[in-house]
């Protein structure tokens, strides 16, 4: 059984109170998480399925969100195509990079690696049976274009002048990559996922050409083996690069930062909509928050149903560390409220 209102999102249904969840709603600024992390490593929390279901658990059971979301990192599957990963206090490190053929060549096939994400399908199972019945469960993986700059680069910032430019070796890593997440994926969904989320948070670092290039192909290869089970969220992207994955119809939806105006997107997509309030705004004093969300969510409020059907409210990226959980609380009672 999933949750009502994001199962109506999902397929397309008009509905008064929209579904609430968060990228991050299991993380670094809530206690929860903080007490298991001082008796686990960040990797054990992820590793072990008991455990990442108990982190997935925590916030549903606090804050009532309408769906959990598997607790794990989108790094693992290059830790199992054989790149050493290790997680220090300073971020994720990376083995070796994949700078040139000679490192591509160091990978384990597709078809050889996959079994090691198996602990994500006992976690998701775990987690759906750990979670309310009325709750859905949200599955996640890194997009290719994503995991090719860590591949490269170790982490997704500054200008991927590598990633960009490593044009036959990016090549040939996103084509076992993309058949290595179609496996990931179908262990997720064999766990109990109700839909999988593709997290490109380097999608907006291309321009709409390159992300046509680039992204696109992999994107549509993944929705179309999972038709209306996949969602696409990019983070930094524009409508540029919006048009480019509208005309992928196997897609089940898109994730939108708080870069992005909802209603006009509304105007033109009836698929799920997930955003957009910025994270960074949870940081406000209690009164002046509740009132800035409040405007936030009043254009919205002026919609009919029908015209922002699809629409899952939540942040525009995730929830940031030492984020105050009174106002995480806060936020979905509000929604809640203003949707009645």
């Amino acid at each position: 059984m999933s949750n009502r209102r994001y199962e109506n999102a999902l397929c397309g249904i008009a509905q008064k109170i929209p579904p609430v969840w968060m990228m991050r709603q299991a993380g670094r600024y809530h206690k929860h998480y903080q007490a298991l992390r001082q008796k686990h490593s960040f990797e054990d929390l992820c590793k072990i399925p008991e455990l990442a279901a108990e982190v997935a658990f925590g916030p549903v059971d606090e804050f009532d969100f309408d769906a959990a979301i598997l607790f794990s990192d989108i790094l693992f599957p290059l830790e199992a195509l054989g790149i050493g990963l290790e997680y220090t206090d300073s971020g994720p490190r990376l083995e070796f990079a994949i700078s040139d053929e000679a490192a591509f060549r160091r990978l384990r096939s597709a078809e050889d690696s996959i079994s090691f994400m198996e602990f994500q399908k006992r976690a998701m199972s775990l987690t759906r049976e750990r979670i309310p019945k009325d709750k859905s469960l949200i599955g996640f993986v890194g997009g290719p274009w994503t995991l090719f700059t860590y591949a490269v680069s170790g982490k997704h910032e500054g200008n991927l002048f590598l990633p960009k430019t490593l044009t036959k070796v990016r090549e040939k890593f996103l084509d076992t990559i993309v058949q290595f997440l179609k496996g990931n994926i179908r262990l997720q969904f064999e766990g109990g996922a109700d839909v999988v989320l593709v997290f490109d948070t380097a999608g907006g670092d291309l321009s709409p050409d390159l992300f046509r290039e680039i992204v696109l192909p992999g994107i549509k290869i993944l929705a179309e083996e999972f038709p209306g089970k996949i969602g696409y969220y990019g983070r930094g992207t524009s409508s540029s690069h919006f048009d480019v994955l509208r005309g992928v119809s196997a897609l089940a939806g898109f994730g939108f930062d708080h870069r992005w105006d909802l209603r006009e997107v509304m105007k033109v997509e009836k698929r799920m909509i997930q955003g957009n309030f910025d994270q960074a705004l949870l940081f406000m004093e209690k009164e002046e928050f509740k009132k800035t969300l409040m405007r936030f969510l009043a254009p919205f409020s002026e919609l009919s149903p029908e015209e922002r059907v699809g629409w899952v409210c939540g942040l525009g990226h995730g929830v940031m560390p030492k984020t105050p959980e009174a106002n995480v609380k806060t936020f979905v009672e509000t929604v809640r409220e203003t949707f009645l």
